[in-house]
């Protein structure tokens, strides 16, 4: 699970490291609640930019951001709804916005969650280790930015066919940046080279594989679902009326708030969304496709299945046709036609592609289950638009330009007939016939015990145990962050 064996020489070295470049870790309850951030650090933060590498944006790592560029305080969490106008159903749809995280994704919470144990017991050595942050885009951006503000060296692992934004951006921050063959879906590969560094580098290297750390899922479950349940909160939702959250299966992580949200509203339903392209849930399929940032061919190890509802397969053409109609003019022209209003159509730069991507999971789901106008449905726009501008210009270029005509078209295809096809209700047996599907990757080609993975589904305080390691996490961070004396 997670590991917090205490390794007193190498935690000495990671405390002189942070006492020499002025670090300190934000707990898990400052990142729910910033207001129990000390005085000095929101005094810093004033005068910061969002994207500065400064250790001092560790305490921006919070759904919590107000949403500037630089010198931003913390307020409420960052979401929006989705109006009834853009998903074409009478349910209401609310999206946690991830854009003002640092590096503009919430990956960059995940990898914290990943990184901080490891430092603050001494199973990673900040002064002679590197980190290395296996991903299919986001994470390992949020990786290497956590690893230069805590002062450690790292590599990022992403496949090829990813974006230029996301490769620009890593040659800056990232030690080294390795591409492996292939597209979003070709999760594999980057594990075969995660084999390949351990044997070459050996103990040189510490792994931080988002798809089998349990830091990952708790920094959701805890971080986001607690976020979704201000949300909901703050709209005045009644446990009755949320019928639904729903996230890409991803590394399993984002997932996780289901969990959280299901201890607290024991009738909400969560949806794994995925590629229709690559339906690896849904039909035990395969095959590439363009929704950056959701991996697939795999059921990852921190996914708990059990807790699964339904899947939810999404047309990778809707999304990429979505992103145009939402960032061309034309395509906003067709919006404010369509009864958009112009302020939430400036807000449409907050949808990056797999956010696209959740919110299609979240119509398909209302439209199956036929939710009326007091439903809920809740999902998370995990970055921004942001990060594709270069698919702007690729699909431009071999589409040629995206016309009024085509901007009609996309708007009634992919919004207002979006079907409830190639979506799955999962009985109990659906569930345990997805979950038997980690075997072949995680006990045959990972080395991972049959043990562990009968566990996750026959033992009911498996996921409960890893919850209740929140509270130990965060006294090893303030007892560190004491050691440290700043």
């Amino acid at each position: 699970m997670i590991d917090l064996t205490m390794h007193e020489e190498i935690r000495e070295k990671n405390i002189q490291r942070c006492r020499e470049k002025g670090i300190v870790y934000p707990t898990f309850a400052q990142m729910k609640d910033p207001s129990l951030n000390p005085k000095n650090i929101e005094d810093k933060l004033a005068k910061t930019g969002l994207w500065d590498v400064d250790p001092v944006n560790l305490f921006r790592i919070t759904w919590k951001n107000e949403p500037v560029e630089k010198g931003g305080k913390h307020y409420g969490v960052n979401y929006i709804e989705i109006p009834r106008e853009i998903s074409g159903t009478k349910a209401r749809i609310f999206a946690l916005v991830g854009k003002w995280f640092p590096t503009g994704a919430h990956k960059v919470g995940a990898t914290y969650g990943c990184l901080a144990p490891a430092l603050t017991t001494g199973n990673f050595d900040s002064t002679a280790q590197k980190a290395v942050w296996p991903s299919t885009g986001n994470y390992c951006r949020g990786g290497a930015y956590n690893s230069q503000l805590l002062g450690c060296d790292s590599i990022a692992i992403l496949p090829e066919e990813m974006s230029q934004e996301r490769f620009d951006w890593l040659q800056k921050v990232a030690g080294e940046v390795i591409a492996t063959p292939g597209c979003e879906s070709n999760v594999k590969e980057i594990f075969d080279k995660c084999h390949e560094l351990n044997a070459e580098r050996g103990d040189n290297i510490v792994i931080f594989n988002q798809f089998d750390q349990f830091e990952n899922y708790l920094w959701h479950y805890s971080i986001t679902g607690s976020a979704i349940e201000e949300l909901l909160n703050a709209e005045k939702i009644s446990k009755g009326q949320l019928k639904a959250y729903v996230s890409a299966t991803g590394s399993g992580g984002t997932l996780a708030a289901g969990d959280y949200l299901k201890q607290r509203y024991p009738e909400v339903l969560v949806g794994a969304a995925e590629a229709l392209q690559c339906p690896t849930l849904l039909r035990n399929g395969f095959g590439g496709h363009r929704i950056e940032g959701i991996g697939d061919k795999h059921v990852p190890w921190i996914h708990n299945v059990r807790n699964t509802d339904m899947i939810l397969a999404v047309d990778d053409n809707d999304c990429m046709d979505l992103f145009r109609l939402f960032n061309e003019e034309n395509g906003k022209k067709e919006l404010l036609e369509d009864g958009v209003t112009k302020e939430f159509i400036e807000k449409l730069e907050l949808f990056g592609i797999s956010g696209i991507g959740n919110v299609l999971g979240a119509i398909k789901m209302a439209k199956y289950y036929e939710m009326e106008a007091d439903d809920v449905i809740v999902t998370v726009l995990t970055d921004s638009a942001e990060m594709y501008e270069s698919r702007l210009v690729e699909m431009n270029k071999a589409r040629g330009e995206f016309t009024p005509k085509d901007a009609a078209g996309t708007y009634q295809a992919s919004l207002m007939h979006q079907t409830m096809e190639h979506a799955k209700e999962l009985s109990y047996y659906d569930r345990l016939a997805v979950h038997n599907l980690k075997y072949y990757t995680w006990i045959e080609q990972q080395g991972k015990e049959l043990e562990d993975l009968n566990a996750q589904w026959y033992d009911r305080e498996y996921w409960t145990r890893i919850q209740a390691l929140e509270p130990k996490i965060d006294a090893l961070i303030t007892e560190f962050n004491e050691k440290v004396g700043l």
